[in-house]
């Protein structure tokens, strides 16, 4: 019996002592209940709304306290004759780390139609997905997760041509993705007027916004870094999402300077 009593305590630091530290990353620029609201629109035409969103309570997966973040994009009713969409992401971001444990797609564009859904063993490495099982790096991201990884990063110490780098895994593949700063910009939009970081990811798969040419992104320019902004370029133009409304930040929003025109 005085055996068992030190084994089992000595079983329990040596079961701890070979699980690996996970990370923790400083956050300051979102919590729970925090909602943004967009158009998605073509030159002067409303195409479609999306909205980022956190849940208003915390999850626990694997143990852990989670956000439970989605993006979601529709089409305008009145526009679904010419081309309907209706997507849905969604991924658990554990609170400490900042990566992902979960993640799931839903899209329905068009006569287009995809289901996906990867859950990430952050411990051991390894993804299991509706694709099969593969190895992945330390604290890997899916394309939702990292933009919310992206807003942790004090982005004034960066200077223009500067580049963050992370690591993205979607469907078989983990890619590394690249965001630049390209620089400082105000812009106006129905949520009201911005100071912003314009930065530009260089997303190689699995993105929100699919484009054959550049995507830029307009983060407010102080601690919350919203986005307030996303321009994606197409043959003839750009789609371009604008903020029309916020509520539920972690903290003030010094960037914005007043209403938009």
């Amino acid at each position: 019996m005085r055996l068992a009593v030190i084994l089992l305590p000595l079983a329990t630091v040596m079961t701890m002592a070979q699980t690996p530290p996970l990370r923790y990353v400083a956050n300051e620029a979102f919590g729970v209940g925090e909602r943004f609201e967009y158009d998605v629109g073509y030159k002067f035409i409303t195409a479609g709304r999306a909205a980022f969103s956190v849940g208003k309570d915390l999850v626990d997966v694997n143990g852990r306290k989670c956000y439970d973040i989605r993006f979601t994009a529709i089409s305008l009713a009145s526009l679904e004759w010419i081309y309907k969409v209706r997507d849905q992401y969604r991924t658990f971001v554990d609170v400490d780390g900042v990566f992902p444990w979960k993640f799931e797609q839903h899209q329905r564009e068009g006569g287009f139609s995809k289901d996906y859904s990867a859950t990430f063993d952050q411990v051991n490495h390894s993804a299991v997905t509706t694709e099969g099982t593969f190895t992945i790096p330390p604290f890997v991201h899916d394309i939702v997760s990292s933009f919310y990884y992206l807003r942790t990063f004090d982005l004034k110490k960066y200077r223009n041509g500067d580049v963050v780098t992370m690591q993205n895994f979607f469907d078989r593949e983990t890619h590394d993705l690249q965001v630049k700063i390209i620089g400082r910009q105000t812009v106006s939009v129905k949520a009201g007027k911005f100071n912003c970081v314009v930065v530009e990811p260089m997303i190689k798969s699995g993105g929100l916004f699919k484009s054959e040419g550049r995507i830029l992104i307009w983060l407010s320019d102080d601690d919350r870094k919203i986005p307030v902004k996303v321009s994606s370029a197409i043959l003839i133009g750009s789609i371009d999402a604008e903020l029309t409304s916020f509520r539920g930040l972690r903290g003030p929003l010094t960037a914005r300077i007043g209403d938009a025109d």
